[in-house]
C-alpha cells in the first residue's frame, strides 16, 4: 500500500471481466475497475493478466481506487513518441471518437485530427470513421499542452501525386476508365480516377439533352468514362461518358428513313417549332409551318404541350448536323388535297362567317377550311364600301363555289352568285328619261347612290344634284332622304344607272339639253365605273392586309 501513489503507473492484475468493465486487483484495500472502452480488444483479455493502470485517486468516497487503463499508456507511450517522432513521422492509429472541429484519434496517445485533415474534402458525416484504424501524419508535437496535432489528409494527397504521376504516363486518349464522381457544377462534373481528376463537361455526358449535370450524375457515383482529352502540363483530363455508348445518330437514315412514322415525347419547346424526343439522345423538330394543315400557328404550344406522347412523320434527315426534321400535319391526309371533290367549283355550301376584313368575309366551310367571298361578289346591285354592311361576323351564309387554288389554299365564294344577274335585263327595266323614287344610302364627294327598286343602286353625280352650283353633297341631301330623279344613263357592262334629280322636272326639251351636257363629263375619272373604283381600293387594301 506504501507503494501507490496518485499519478503513478502501476501493475495490476485481471480478476473479472464484465461486459462493460474490468476489475483490477492492484494491492490496495479494495480493487479498482477500468471501463471496457479503454481496451481495443477486449476480447483478447483474460482474468489474471497483468496490465498498467494510472491511478487517478486512491479512493473515493466508497474506498475504491479510481484507475484508468489508458491514461495509463498514454503516459507510457507519451515519452515514446516525443523521444522517438517528430514533426512528418507517420503512425497508425484508431479513431476515438468524436471532439469539436474533428476526431480524437489514439496514435499511443491521445491525438487530434481537424475536420479539414480527414480527406481531401472536408467530410459531412464524421461518424463513418469512429472504430476505424488508418495512418497518420505527425504535423505539430506540442509538449507543454502534450497536445498531438495529425493529418491523414496529407497522406491520401502523397498517394494520389504518385498515383497522377503514373497514370499520366501511362494513360492515352480513347481509354475507358473508372472513376468516381467527386462533385458536380452548372457546367459539367469533375470525376477521380486513381487520384487524377478530370472533367466530365455537361455536352459529353449523353447524346441527348441534359438541362443539368445531376440528371446524369451524382457524387460519389461509380462510373465508366472515356478519356477524351489530356493535358500532360497542367495534369487535367477531359472525358466522357457518352462516348462509352454507340452514337445513337450512326445508321439514323436506316432506322428512320424519310417518310417513316416515329412515336415520341415532347421535350422541349421554341419559339418557331417542338424538339420531339424519338428515341435516347436523338430528338427531331416539328416547326410551326409542319403543325397543321389549315391553322395558322403562332406558338407550337397550341397544339402540342412538354411530355406530351404524339406521332410525327420524318421529312428531313441531316445526319452530320445531328438534325430530324418532323411533320406532326403529314400523319394526318391534307384537306386541302381533297377540297376539290368536297367543295366542287359551282357547288352550293353553307358556312358560318369566321372573320371580317376591309375587302371581303372568310366562310368557314368545317375546321380549318375557310373560303373568301370578296366584296365585289356580296352584290349584283349594290355598290358595298365595307363587308360589314352586308355581313356579319357569326352569320349562317350559303355562298357558290367559284375558284379553288389548292397551292395557295384558297377557296374563292360567291354569294350574289345564288341568285341571277339583274343587269343583262336592266335597259328594259331602266329606260333613260323614265322617272324613278328611291333612297339615299351614301353620300360621296363626288355624289350621291341612290337605291331603287331591288336594291339596284344609281348614282346622282354632284352636277346632276342642283341648278346652282354646289361644293358639298352633304348640304342638300342626307342618307335615308327620299328622292326622285330621272335616268340619264344605263350601261349594263359597267353596271351603273345615272340619275339626275334637277332633271326629275325637266320637260323633254330641257332633258334632251340635259343629256348633251351630261354626254361631254360622262367619261371623265368622276364617273368612273363604280365597281372598277372600288375593285382597285380592294386590291389596294388586299395588298396591304398581305
Amino acid at each position: 500500500m506504501d507503494d501507490l501513489q496518485e499519478g503513478s503507473v502501476v501493475k495490476g492484475i485481471v480478476t473479472e471481466i464484465r461486459s462493460n468493465e474490468v476489475i483490477v486487483d492492484i494491492g490496495g484495500k479494495s480493487e479498482g475497475t477500468v471501463s471496457a472502452l479503454e481496451f481495443d480488444d477486449i476480447e483478447s483479455l483474460e482474468v489474471g493478466n497483468e496490465i498498467d493502470v494510472y491511478i487517478e485517486r486512491l479512493e473515493d468516497k466508497y474506498g475504491n481506487p479510481i484507475i484508468s487503463h489508458d491514461k495509463a499508456l498514454q503516459k507510457k507511450n507519451w515519452a515514446l513518441i516525443v523521444e522517438n517522432c517528430e514533426e512528418g513521422s507517420i503512425l497508425p492509429g484508431r479513431v476515438k471518437g468524436k471532439v469539436k472541429g474533428g476526431l480524437l484519434v489514439n496514435i499511443g496517445v491521445d491525438a487530434f485530427l481537424p475536420a479539414s485533415q480527414i480527406d481531401t474534402q472536408s467530410p459531412i458525416n464524421l461518424d463513418q470513421y469512429i472504430g476505424n484504424t488508418y495512418e497518420f501524419k505527425i504535423l505539430k508535437i506540442n509538449q507543454e499542452r502534450k497536445n498531438i496535432v495529425i493529418s491523414r489528409r496529407e497522406l491520401i494527397e502523397d498517394e494520389r501525386q504518385e498515383k497522377r504521376k503514373v497514370l499520366l504516363g501511362e494513360i492515352k486518349v480513347g481509354d475507358v476508365r473508372t472513376g468516381i464522381v467527386k462533385n458536380t457544377t452548372d457546367y459539367g462534373a469533375f470525376v477521380d480516377i486513381d487520384g487524377l481528376d478530370g472533367l466530365l463537361h455537361i455536352t459529353d455526358m449523353s447524346w441527348g439533352r441534359v438541362s443539368h449535370p445531376s440528371e446524369v450524375v451524382r457524387p460519389g457515383q461509380e462510373i465508366n468514362v472515356m478519356v477524351i482529352g489530356i493535358d500532360q502540363e497542367k495534369e487535367r483530363i477531359s472525358l466522357g461518358l457518352k462516348q462509352t455508348v454507340q452514337n445513337p445518330w450512326d445508321n439514323i437514315e436506316r432506322r428512320y428513313p424519310v417518310g417513316s412514322k416515329i412515336h415520341g415525347k415532347v421535350v422541349n419547346m421554341v419559339p418557331y417549332g417542338a424538339f420531339v424526343e424519338v428515341e435516347s439522345g436523338v430528338e427531331g423538330l416539328i416547326h410551326v409551318t409542319e403543325m397543321s394543315w389549315t391553322k395558322r400557328i403562332n406558338k407550337p404550344g397550341e397544339i402540342v404541350k412538354i411530355g406530351q406522347e404524339i406521332d410525327a412523320i420524318v421529312i428531313e434527315i441531316s445526319k452530320d448536323e445531328q438534325k430530324i426534321a418532323l411533320s406532326l400535319k403529314q400523319v394526318d391526309e391534307n384537306p386541302w388535297e381533297i377540297v376539290y371533290r368536297n367543295y366542287p367549283v359551282g357547288a352550293r355550301v353553307r358556312g358560318k362567317v369566321r372573320n371580317m376584313t376591309a375587302y371581303g368575309a372568310f366562310i368557314e366551310l368545317e375546321d380549318g377550311i375557310d373560303g373568301m367571298v370578296h366584296i365585289s361578289d356580296m352584290s349584283w346591285t349594290r355598290v358595298i364600301g365595307n363587308p360589314n354592311e352586308f355581313l356579319k361576323k357569326g352569320d349562317e351564309v350559303d355562298a357558290i363555289v367559284l375558284n379553288i387554288d389548292q397551292e395557295q389554299q384558297r377557296i374563292a365564294l360567291g354569294i350574289k352568285q345564288l341568285v341571277e344577274d339583274p343587269w343583262p335585263g336592266i335597259q328594259r327595266r331602266y329606260k333613260i328619261g323614265a322617272t324613278v323614287d328611291g333612297t339615299v344610302t351614301r353620300i360621296v364627294p363626288y355624289g350621291a347612290f341612290v337605291r331603287l327598286e331591288d336594291n339596284l343602286e344609281g348614282l346622282v353625280h354632284i352636277s346632276q344634284i342642283s341648278e346652282t352650283r354646289i361644293d358639298k353633297v352633304k348640304s342638300v341631301l342626307s342618307v335615308g332622304q327620299e328622292v326622285s330623279a330621272r335616268v340619264i344613263k344605263v350601261d349594263p357592262d359597267d353596271r351603273r344607272i345615272g340619275l339626275s334629280i334637277k332633271a326629275a322636272q325637266y320637260d323633254d326639251e330641257a332633258f334632251a339639253e340635259e343629256m348633251k351636257a351630261f354626254d361631254k363629263i360622262r367619261s371623265s375619272d368622276e364617273l368612273t365605273s363604280l365597281y372598277g373604283m372600288f375593285s382597285n381600293i380592294d386590291e389596294s387594301l388586299a395588298a396591304n392586309d398581305e
